[in-house]
């Protein structure tokens, strides 16, 4: 009989002693929302703070070239506020594909962490 996660994680949480259990608790699941917010934590939270800001402001550009775009005159003014915004939407979508890369790799630590502590549930269960 194939069990699932959620029995799997059940019978590893009654192993546990009372700080593992909590600490295993600690290690649960998180919603898009605690993973956004978590990877503003750590030792580089202030790179974080700095590139979330930089690309706000990249955002700001591309609205601003944008606006631009639509009353400039001539075709040259056109294409130079096209040719910026691109270039800043590149820098915000960069920016946004680094926060992702470090939000996944948040969770698989946190996996490892979760792995590690069933390894150390079974290990006391044996001894």
């Amino acid at each position: 009989m194939k069990k699932t996660n959620e029995q799997i994680d059940k019978i590893i949480y009654e192993a546990l002693s009372k700080e593992e259990a909590e600490f295993y608790d600690q290690l649960g699941e998180q919603n898009i929302i605690d993973m956004t917010l978590g990877v503003f934590q750590g030792k580089n939270k202030n790179l974080y703070i700095l590139t979330f800001i930089m690309a706000f402001v990249l955002f700001i550009a591309v609205v601003y070239c944008g606006v631009q775009f639509y009353q400039a005159e001539t075709v040259k003014e056109m294409l130079v506020y096209i040719g910026i915004g691109f270039f800043c939407m590149t820098g915000v979508m960069g920016i946004k594909m680094w926060h992702w890369m470090q939000m996944n790799n948040n969770v698989i630590l946190r996996e490892m962490k979760r792995l590690e502590l069933q390894i150390a549930a079974s290990n006391s269960q044996n001894k």
